[in-house]
């Protein structure tokens, strides 16, 4: 069974930066889309990013655009996040989500779309 951990959430000041990962456990990564989510206290639950599986194909939000990069290495297993300029508004809990889909461009920041969830890494934004 696929089993996601992130990591590397923290406080940070405004205009910093962090690298979140999402480590896969029980299978590679390779035919899997992998999507980065947020969740701010009394808000829904957003897409962030996503990266397909294949090609690596990448989409973000528009609020992270030019700030946040998504990258995978499947060898290892692991999804990353970098978030640079990082703002107040980008506090929330991040969560990484998986769906098995063998695609040279399939990504998705549709939470419906994901059928695997990690357990969530803090990520708080301020001076």
């Amino acid at each position: 069974q696929l089993q996601l951990v992130e990591s590397g959430g923290g406080l940070v000041q405004p205009g910093g930066s962090l690298r979140l990962s999402c480590l896969a456990s029980g299978f590679t990564l390779n035919n899997y889309a992998i999507g980065w989510f947020r969740q701010a206290p009394g808000k829904e639950r957003e897409g962030v990013s996503c990266i397909s599986s294949l090609r690596s194909g990448t989409n973000y939000a528009d609020s992270v655009k030019d700030r946040f990069t998504i990258s995978r290495d499947n060898a290892k297993t692991t999804v990353w996040l970098q978030m640079n300029s990082l703002k107040a508004e980008d506090t929330a809990v991040y969560y990484c989500a998986a769906v098995w889909r063998p695609s040279w461009n399939f990504c998705s920041l549709l939470r419906s779309n994901y059928n695997t969830w990690g357990q969530g890494t803090q990520v708080t934004v301020s001076s």
